[in-house]
């Protein structure tokens, strides 16, 4: 699997992001090289990225992601046919604004470590409804054909436990393609059954011909069940404090 460096501003396109949600607790859910939580920090915003890459080579995370960006130019202008250029305008600036934010993200996770926490879906180091809003991009449903079924159930009901209002998935195509994740329709009807209702939306951003739609799961009603037994793996232990909340605010 990729690990991507969009940028603050391809999140506000993808996501739909107003300066009303950019109000809210956001987590960005897995975070990659993505430089979204150094700008939000810049403005304010108070964010946290999550990616199981944090816990083995973060320093190096973001270089690794320009190293790539770059080498693949080459196959993107190429394959410039089979992508859609309304947002980007063309292939270097693509290259241009993935570097700049593997650059930003390196600079930023050097400097406020705290806000990029090690963890992956299923099970996230977070308690229940931590964040307002979850943002996740690229894994579910994108790489639906190596990750079952079951799998994105158990993930996307992680998210819903973890956000108070709202999660917003993109985008609900398989990664290579123009095809729409398989089962998504089923997995919408298990979501609402368990209090998760969602909608589709259209959104100003598409790069993958079809792209443009977001997944948005209505988390305010959901009660997710008490766990029993010890705590899995990433698991939140019960009683401890969200060692991030609002500290970037305050110290804004």
């Amino acid at each position: 699997m990729l690990v991507s460096a969009r940028s603050f501003d391809e999140y506000r396109a993808m996501f739909a992001l107003t300066d009303r949600d950019l109000d809210q607790r956001i987590l960005d859910c897995p975070g990659g090289a993505a430089s979204f939580t150094a700008e939000a920090g810049r403005r304010g915003v108070d964010t946290v990225a999550v990616d199981p890459e944090y816990a083995h080579h973060r320093e190096q995370l973001g270089v690794l992601a320009e190293r790539e960006v770059r080498h693949k130019h080459a196959d993107l202008v190429r394959e410039a046919p089979n992508h859609v250029w309304t947002w980007f305008g063309d292939p270097e600036r693509y290259t241009r604004l993935r570097t700049a934010s593997a650059r930003d993200f390196t600079a930023d996770i050097a400097a406020r470590p705290d806000r990029y926490v090690a963890g992956s879906l299923p099970h996230l180091p977070f308690a229940t409804r931590s964040f307002d809003l979850v943002l996740s991009s690229h894994l579910l449903f994108s790489y639906g054909a190596r990750l079952d079924e079951d799998f994105h159930l158990a993930a996307l009901f992680e998210l819903a436990r973890v956000a108070r209002r709202e999660v917003r998935l993109f985008p609900v195509l398989l990664h290579s393609g123009t095809t729409r994740y398989g089962p998504l329709e089923r997995v919408r009807e298990r979501l609402a059954g368990d209090g998760v209702p969602s909608r589709l939306e259209r959104v100003a951003y598409e790069f993958q011909p079809g792209g443009d739609e977001m997944l948005v799961l209505s988390c305010a009603g959901y009660r997710p069940p008490v766990r029993t037994g010890p705590p899995g793996p990433g698991d939140p232990v019960a009683g401890v404090v969200d060692p991030v909340r609002w500290r970037h605010r305050e110290g804004a």
